[in-house]
């Protein structure tokens, strides 16, 4: 049965009581992995020692680490900068780690200059809540970046160097590469190639470096703009068995402006979507993801509002119950 999930840090106790309270056990992890530039290897974030405790801190509060998806610096690895084999070693060193501890899944993304983008955080929507959304055509007179034009081949040749640098540790440590989707789906940005936007990319990424640690941290919000067909998404990679993690959430509108819904309001068939994961056997874990700000929310930042997360576990409690009784 798939297994449902939150995210956030070991000691945002505001927010792990009531999830708690949910019948939620399982935590993906939302700490800092940040270097830091004064303390020893020992120390820093990634370190088994680090790695360790902040386990062993979900797991006082009750709850089963299951899912990494911070990140070490990785923007010298996107744009196949100098330095980016020093980026490397870290990322694999926390592979290293994690396969050590028992933590069986680091999502990772591969947004080079800039990472999830949003054009607005205010949208009314049902009731007076509010959500984010993107509109590409208030990006179109946006600047370059700091590194200019960046193309899809550029972008293809640094994922794959990549993956060949660290499947192979992640295979002898029994770790599972979920690679998240490019938020919003659409290329360019700002000069960026990003290359992680429709099913047939995926696909390759899949076929790139052939691996069974190497598969998708499956956005739903993402690939329901990807694809009309999202339960059949789901199964086309469930049959690879390549989908290690789920971001549970729903949009309306196109890659190219879209807007956040409620989970009962969006343009997918959310319950298809369970049946989906039942049918393939998916027993990994799913977030709810970009919840709106509903009135009251007195904890967390668009999208990752208190009530509103409540809201989605509920919800999703619900069809999972209604699915795996039939």
């Amino acid at each position: 049965m798939i297994k449902i999930a939150e995210v956030f840090r070991p000691d945002e106790r505001e927010l792990w009581l009531p999830i708690k309270q949910c019948g939620v056990k399982y935590v993906v992890g939302g700490f800092g992995l940040q270097p830091r530039p004064d303390a020893g290897p020992e120390r820093q974030p990634w370190s088994y020692m680090s790695l360790l405790r902040t386990k062993t801190a979900y797991e006082n509060a009750g709850f089963e680490l299951a899912v990494i998806e911070n990140r070490p610096p990785m923007e010298k690895i996107k744009l196949g900068l100098p330095g980016r084999d020093e980026e490397l070693e870290a990322i694999k060193e926390m592979i290293r780690n994690m396969g050590r501890l028992g933590i069986p899944v680091w999502c990772y993304a591969f947004m080079a200059g800039h990472t999830v983008l949003r054009t607005s955080s205010t949208i009314p929507t049902r009731g007076g809540a509010q959500v984010t959304g993107y509109d590409h055509e208030l990006m179109k007179n946006a600047p370059l970046t700091a590194y200019g034009e960046v193309s899809e081949e550029q972008m293809w040749d640094n994922l794959k160097y990549f993956l060949e640098q660290v499947v192979p540790v992640a295979e002898e440590f029994n770790v599972k590469l979920a690679a998240h989707p490019d938020d919003p789906p659409i290329s360019p940005i700002r000069g960026i190639a990003r290359v992680l936007v429709s099913i047939e990319n995926y696909q390759k990424l899949l076929e790139l470096v052939p691996s069974p640690v190497n598969g998708i941290g499956l956005c739903q919000g993402n690939f329901t703009l990807m694809t009309d067909d999202l339960p059949g998404a789901i199964r086309h990679f469930g049959a690879q068995r390549k989908i290690f993690f789920v971001h549970f959430r729903d949009v309306r509108g196109t890659p190219a402006k879209f807007v956040e819904t409620f989970h009962d309001d969006g343009k997918t068939d959310l319950l298809a979507c369970l049946r989906a994961y039942r049918d393939i056997g998916f027993e990994g874990v799913c977030r709810p993801d970009h919840v709106p700000t509903m009135a009251g929310a007195d904890y967390g930042h668009p999208g990752y509002t208190r009530i509103g997360r409540l809201f989605a576990i509920g919800y999703i409690k619900g069809l999972r119950e209604a699915v795996y009784r039939e």
